[in-house]
């Protein structure tokens, strides 16, 4: 009965991790917003940062519990999750004609940041610590470009206001919450990643498939909740923004600095196949973004019914290893 414990274990931290995470983006954004930071900026890095903050708490614990590939899984598992299935998702829901031109000019970085993993593992098997700077360091200068050219239509900041409300007073609440929040994902990062690695040695699966698949999943779920909620209010430019500004945070400011404290290696070949898969859903996303073209629920369904593949296919390949 182990493995029942253990997905008790992967269920409380679960929990503390959504929770965390909504904690420290509701007071984040009211903090933002305080201090006069446009709507834009503060979705594309106080939401989208916030959301991913379960992705950072998970992959550093992992890393430093010496499991590098739920570290590196995690982060790759969740930017195809967050791409095919969330946005898939949002899509039936409300379907996407991007207004926001601000995210259209994300996607070059997207795909850029997803590129630069291929040559730091392809050579040397390894995200070190001299590469995880160097993320940090572009995730500054990304930060700098949105302060920069953060600006918005009237017609999506009209939207943000509604998904997170007008510019409110900061209290010591927020403070408060910001902490509690980060609290919560340090508790429940620890409590999944212990629960992770007990399941996989249990069931006798790669500890690079439960990253890719039940870490991924769970450490998502804010961008899961953030993203269904903007389409229910007929929001989907908030929705866009969130999963654009989490797939490249994740790259840059989880892997970069997952690997400047505790060095990711992994050979090539272990991740090369979920690391074309998230390349290409990103190059999938490319030409409704650039173009305005509509995603809608036809597309959604496309998008869901690769990630169903894509997780068949991870499966099955692990049965065989």
């Amino acid at each position: 009965m182990d493995w029942l414990l253990n997905l008790l274990l992967i269920a409380l931290g679960v929990v503390l991790l959504y929770f965390g995470g909504e904690a420290l983006v509701k007071n984040a954004v009211v903090l933002a917003r305080s201090w006069g930071v446009s709507t834009m900026v503060v979705g594309l890095t106080v939401v989208a940062f916030g959301t991913s903050s379960p992705e950072l708490a998970a992959s550093l614990a992992a890393a430093l519990s010496g499991s590098p590939a739920i570290a590196l899984g995690n982060v790759v598992g969740s930017n195809i999750l967050n791409i095919l299935l969330i946005l898939g998702l949002t899509a039936l829901i409300q379907p996407i004609r991007t207004q926001a031109l601000f995210i259209k000019r994300e996607m070059p970085i997207l795909i850029g940041t997803t590129a630069l993993l291929f040559p730091m593992v392809y050579f040397d098997g390894q995200i070190g610590r001299g590469e995880g700077i160097l993320l940090l360091l572009l995730l500054g200068l990304y930060i700098w470009f949105l302060f920069r050219d953060g600006e918005e239509s009237a017609e999506v900041q009209q939207e943000f206001d509604q998904e997170y409300g007008r510019p409110s007073q900061a209290s010591w609440k927020s403070y408060l919450g910001v902490v509690l929040g980060l609290v919560l994902l340090g508790v429940g990062a620890r409590v999944l990643t212990k629960g992770s690695v007990a399941l996989a040695q249990a069931l006798g699966v790669p500890e690079l498939v439960i990253g890719l698949t039940v870490v991924a999943l769970g450490t998502s779920l804010p961008e899961v909740a953030a993203s269904i909620t903007a389409a229910l209010r007929h929001e989907p430019d908030i929705a866009l923004g969130n999963i654009v500004g989490s797939n490249i945070f994740n790259i840059l400011g989880i892997l970069g600095a997952t690997a400047s404290v505790a060095p990711i290696s992994l050979p090539w070949e272990s991740v090369a196949r979920d690391a074309w898969v998230m390349l290409g859903a990103s190059l999938l996303l490319w030409p409704f973004l650039a173009t305005g073209l509509r995603l809608g629920r036809r597309e959604g369904g496309v998008f869901l019914g690769l990630y169903a593949l894509y997780i068949v296919w991870i499966l099955h390949s692990s049965q065989g290893a």
